[in-house]
């Protein structure tokens, strides 16, 4: 008999796929904004600067990140 009155904690499979998920996505964008620098490479250095920032953090909203966390954690596809 378990004195413990709480529940016993079952991991969730969701973390790890999410996990994997992210990563993958990630590594996605990677590959795509990569096989972008020789066009980007060809723009003046100060043009160059303003596009890798832009593509370095617009892709927060392209990827659906927040909807993968809410997943991980709820199990549902809605955001926070």
């Amino acid at each position: 008999m378990n004195p413990d009155p709480r529940p016993a904690y079952k991991p969730s499979w969701r973390k790890p796929a999410g996990m994997f998920m992210i990563l993958g996505l990630i590594a996605l964008w990677a590959v795509l904004v990569g096989s972008l620098s020789g066009p980007i490479g060809r723009l003046p250095i100060v043009v160059q600067v303003p596009v890798y920032v832009f593509l370095g953090l617009v892709w927060i909203w392209i990827l659906p990140l927040k909807r993968l966390l809410a997943w991980m954690e709820t199990g549902r596809w809605r955001g926070f």
